[in-house]
């Protein structure tokens, strides 16, 4: 039966006093993580980045803080409307070719005798040009039995097929990288981040699976000198968080606050925090030559959530193009109201729905009764295939 509401408001009555607790300590947590980074980015920077030099600290200081105002870099662009704002866009977009890539999947199902899984990827390629062409397109892959068979006791069968599209998409990514006519004038973007710490959690066989794909994303990136920005919107890390717990000692540590939390209320729309290099521990001792090649910084994309993170591969501050990638970035979140218009563009190409799920098995049974196979479908998804 349906929960409920006088029930679940009475319960959140006699918890209040808990609940009311918990969100006063946080907010006086935050406001000392606050005060922190607002202190570490008025010191000097070389005397701070020396300070905090030793290894394992979350983040070391990379960008100069000649700029930073109250912890943030702020946005040196506005407009009075939405029209002028895409006047702006046109100027930085104008010529350059964005290129995402996204995934979707249909997991193994009880319903089916023969276990497989169907994982699909689309992109979408803009190049910004006056004629306005693009180019959106899927690829797809099927999961057998021999694919989907697991070598350690208690793994669960969905990471192998997570594992795949995780490899399907970073492998689309690598070879568009690999033929760029233009590589000063392209931007290829991640849905996620350059760091697999999820993958920390797994057997080393999972956990290699996505360190090696995401190593040769990040060479790759450097070998043929393509931009490549990780956009993660909605960020749990605690890199920056991490970073202030050792710069000042009477900062606590508390498990539950996370860098974009400490940076909300310090930025305004477009205002991002300085580069800084990721020094996590775990994952990124994994990474060989890629360890030390990681860079962040935090993007306020959104006029009330927190902000974004953006991971970007460390040549690119190098070369002096950081600034310019991330200008790419805040245009390609005006056109996305919030979100990057290039990887919602490829999540809508790439999106497997419900009637997808049906054609799937319907081809699967076709398919199965024409090799004349022993595949068992379950009564109910049978009534599902012949009523759809």
């Amino acid at each position: 039966m349906p929960v409920s509401p006088a029930q679940i408001r009475a319960v959140l009555e006699e918890k209040r006093e808990a609940l009311s607790s918990f969100d006063q300590t946080l907010g006086q947590d935050l406001n000392r993580y606050r005060d922190a980074w607002t202190r570490l980015t008025q010191e000097p920077f070389a005397k701070t980045a020396k300070r905090l030099s030793k290894a394992g600290i979350g983040a070391h200081l990379l960008e100069d803080f000649e700029a930073v105002k109250k912890g943030v870099i702020a946005n040196p662009h506005h407009w009075a409307n939405r029209e002028d704002s895409l006047v702006w866009v046109k100027e930085q977009l104008s010529g350059v070719t964005t290129f995402a890539v996204d995934g979707s999947q249909i997991f193994p199902s009880k319903d089916v005798s023969l276990p497989v899984a169907l994982i699909q990827i689309g992109w979408f390629e803009n190049p910004h040009t006056p004629d306005g062409q693009y180019t959106k397109d899927i690829a797809l892959d099927v999961l057998t039995p021999d694919d989907l068979r697991v070598n350690h006791q208690g793994e669960p069968v969905d990471r192998r097929v997570n594992i795949r599209r995780f490899e399907m998409e970073v492998e689309r990514l690598v070879g568009y990288m690999q033929t760029c006519r233009c590589p000063e004038r392209t931007l290829v973007l991640f849905d996620g981040s350059l760091v697999v710490t999820f993958a920390d959690a797994f057997d080393p066989e999972s956990q290699a699976a996505y360190v090696n794909a995401m190593v040769k994303l990040l060479a790759t990136s450097q070998q043929y000198r393509v931009p490549l920005v990780g956009f993660i919107d909605t960020s749990y890390a605690r890199d920056l968080t991490t970073l202030l717990q050792h710069y000042d000692p009477e900062v606590r540590a508390v498990e539950t606050i996370h860098d974009a939390q400490v940076l909300k209320r310090l930025m305004n729309w477009g205002d991002r925090t300085p580069l800084l290099h990721c020094d996590r521990e775990g994952i990124l001792d994994k990474y060989g030559d890629q360890q030390d090649q990681v860079i962040f910084t935090y993007l306020q994309t959104t006029r009330d959530r927190p902000p974004a993170r953006l991971e970007l591969p460390r040549w690119l501050w190098e070369a002096g193009l950081a600034e310019t990638v991330i200008d790419w970035v805040k245009a390609e979140v005006i056109v996305g109201s919030g979100y990057p218009y290039a990887i919602e563009t490829a999540d809508q190409t790439a999106v497997l729905q419900a009637p997808d799920r049906q054609l799937f098995y319907r081809i699967l049974q076709d398919w199965a009764d024409r090799e004349k196979l022993n595949v068992q479908f379950s009564r109910k998804l049978v009534s599902k295939l012949r009523r759809r």
